[in-house]
């Protein structure tokens, strides 16, 4: 059986200071925030999703964020470097927005793209780039006009321990395409329009330790629930141990662990954000699971509070 992914669905990653976080995603990148909850697996941190204007499968990144979180390394085993899509042209507006905000940044090339790199506030590693593909985004914020914004994912650099081990399983199992390399890395395509560029260090890197400026887990789209209990019978018969399918409100999840030991999720597109609060209002309210929900004073309670707000630099 042969399948393909559209690409990334989402990056999740582990953080401190939910303020810091908000400030970073929506002040600065000027993402939505599309959804405020909690993880459903300790409901004491806010799982929180940032994205464009409706969180649309290769926009939302989501973060665990705690001032609890020990701080991490970035190494093998993990996402090394997050990448952002832009429109073309609008590099320069986001190289002067990176000046004006002194958020530290290089510019670089890689495959004859020239990327913006950076970190946020907990040290995860970020690029911009620009390209024609991927809807442009609906939203804007701060300083950051529609026709600048963020459309989504462009891709990611993934960090392996055992690359080549890593590479089989993007082309024979993910159905993405080696399209070339160069130095170092080697770079694949998947079918999709964002988060579809994904390139890999060709040589093996020590492992990371995970923590606050990490990538918890990759998740890749399958188009629906059907479609999801494909992805998890070809993984099983490819050798791997997916977990059973998790209902995670906005999406249905299974994980596993590929042989370079990124945490790999296959998510569905399906039913997306706006299930439980109307598209307008995405991301004001804290929103519970039923399940959690006799116990929202008591959850509410235990949560920094944070806001969404324009950067002084903006105003």
């Amino acid at each position: 059986m042969n399948k393909q992914t559209a690409g990334i669905h989402h990056i999740t990653s582990f953080v401190g200071d939910p303020q810091g976080n908000v400030d970073f995603y929506a002040g600065v990148l000027g993402l939505r925030l599309v959804k405020k909850t909690i993880n459903f697996d300790a409901p004491e941190v806010y799982h929180l999703y940032f994205g464009n204007e409706a969180g649309s499968p290769g926009t939302a990144i989501t973060f665990f964020p705690s001032a609890n979180n020990r701080r991490g390394r970035i190494g093998g085993g993990q996402v090394g470097i997050t990448t952002y899509v832009v429109p073309t042209g609008s590099f320069d507006f986001w190289e002067e927005r990176m000046r004006k905000l002194k958020v530290a940044h290089t510019v670089t090339e890689r495959f004859s793209e020239r990327y913006l790199q950076f970190k946020d506030y907990d040290g995860l590693q970020l690029e911009i780039v620009e390209r024609e593909e991927g809807p442009l985004s609906k939203w804007s914020f701060g300083g950051v006009p529609a026709d600048k914004a963020i459309k989504g994912f462009g891709g990611a650099l993934l960090y392996s321990v055992a690359p080549d081990k890593t590479m089989e399983l993007l082309q024979q199992v993910m159905g993405l395409e080696r399209v070339g390399q160069e130095g170092d890395y080697v770079r694949f395509r998947a079918a999709g329009d964002l988060g579809n560029v994904i390139d890999i260090n060709h040589t093996a890197m020590g492992w990371g330790i995970g923590g606050a400026g990490t990538v918890h887990h990759i998740a890749w789209r399958a188009k629906d629930d059907q479609d999801h209990q494909s992805w998890r019978n070809h993984i099983q018969q490819h050798g791997f141990q997916p977990t059973p399918i998790i209902d995670r409100q906005y999406f249905n999840a299974i994980y596993f662990r590929e042989a370079g030991g990124i945490l790999f999720e296959i998510a569905t597109d399906t039913p997306g954000f706006a299930t439980d609060e109307q598209a307008d209002v995405l991301g004001e309210k804290l929103m519970l699971p039923d399940w959690f929900e006799p116990h929202r004073q008591q959850i509410e309670e235990g949560l920094a509070p944070i806001q969404v707000r324009v950067l002084e630099e903006d105003k």
